[in-house]
């Protein structure tokens, strides 16, 4: 696979893997050995950059992703993240990115993951109680120090951004972004490409919805976020279905599927753009990486484009309790 650059010199695969729903947020976790197998599936077929946080199981995501690249630790890059507090019980308690807990949590996850630096550190989500600028000389430190290579923000809007990136450079955003979720393209977009700042779109796949296999008929399982989330009742499953057939359409063209046509599409948007795809299956592993290979010409991307303004997406991306942790 081919690769791209994150911010001033991250260099990555095209593609890089989400490892969350290995171990949390899509039901039961899957089986430690099949976690580890398709993260080293993942590398064996190109990919370089894998996703992981904290808060993710919690913890034990970490541990699976640093045991399953353990092999190829000097041909991966590895991103974790920061920025909520836990109680003795390691249940959530909310946001944390007090400089002390920042730097409590790049030992711990050090420690996890296996590995003598982290090559990716996101603050997971932006603390209104903490100043950026305290944030970002957190990991600053951290970076001087050896133990990070790179800084990263997560759903962090453009003042946010500025800010931090004032005090240490800002080497990527993750925040989500697809065809069902363009508000990126408004401000965020401009102003990272004028920063030098590399995105990485989480959910490029809409949580599964852009493959196809989701409809109104679709359950989810206990312990899975889509059944907490507006924009998967079977209401808006069935309105939201005109994007997929969409896909569809082109993808029949192609001799693609829907979810490479959604990967590429987003692929084509900017040169610094390195998606997260994630998956539990080997196949989809497979189709996913395909996408990366697959051309979309102007012309393609042009029908998409105005295809889909005509289409409304219906439903909020997160219920209240977790839209009100977006930063503005």
């Amino acid at each position: 696979m081919h690769s791209r650059t994150l911010g001033s010199g991250l260099e990555v695969s095209a593609l890089g893997f989400g490892c969350m729903g290995i171990s949390h947020g899509l039901g039961p976790a899957a089986d430690r050995s099949d976690g580890i197998a398709v993260i080293r599936a993942a590398v064996e077929a190109g990919v370089t950059f894998f996703d992981t946080a904290e808060v993710y199981g919690p913890f034990v995501n970490e541990e699976v992703v640093g045991e399953a690249l353990a092999p190829f630790r000097d041909r991966v890059v590895i991103a974790t993240k920061f920025g909520f507090g836990f109680d003795a019980d390691d249940k959530q308690t909310g946001l944390d990115s007090r400089p002390e807990h920042i730097r409590q949590v790049a030992d711990t996850s050090l420690r996890r993951l296996g590995v003598d630096r982290l090559d990716l550190f996101y603050q997971h989500r932006v603390d209104p109680s903490v100043p950026i600028e305290d944030v970002a000389g957190a990991v600053k430190e951290l970076i001087e120090a050896g133990k990070v290579k790179h800084f990263g923000l997560s759903e962090a809007g453009v003042q946010t951004i500025r800010r931090a990136h004032a005090v240490q450079p800002v080497t990527a955003l993750q925040s989500e972004y697809s065809l069902w979720w363009r508000e990126p393209e408004a401000e965020i977009l401009p102003a990272l490409e004028e920063l030098g700042i590399g995105f990485v779109p989480f959910s490029p796949l809409g949580k599964g919805f852009l493959t196809g296999k989701i409809d109104e008929t679709t359950t989810f399982a206990t312990g899975d976020i889509r059944g907490t989330i507006p924009r998967f009742s079977a209401g808006a499953r069935q309105a939201n279905q005109a994007l997929v057939d969409l896909l569809g359409t082109v993808a029949a063209r192609k001799d693609a599927t829907a979810a490479q046509v959604a990967l590429a599409w987003l692929l084509a948007q900017k040169p610094w753009i390195v998606p997260i795809p994630g998956t539990r299956n080997v196949q989809r592993l497979t189709e996913n990486v395909a996408a990366a290979d697959l051309d979309l010409t102007a012309a393609d991307l042009a029908e998409i484009d105005s295809a889909a303004e005509k289409i409304t997406v219906e439903g909020d991306r997160y219920p209240a309790h977790l839209q009100k942790l977006i930063d503005r």
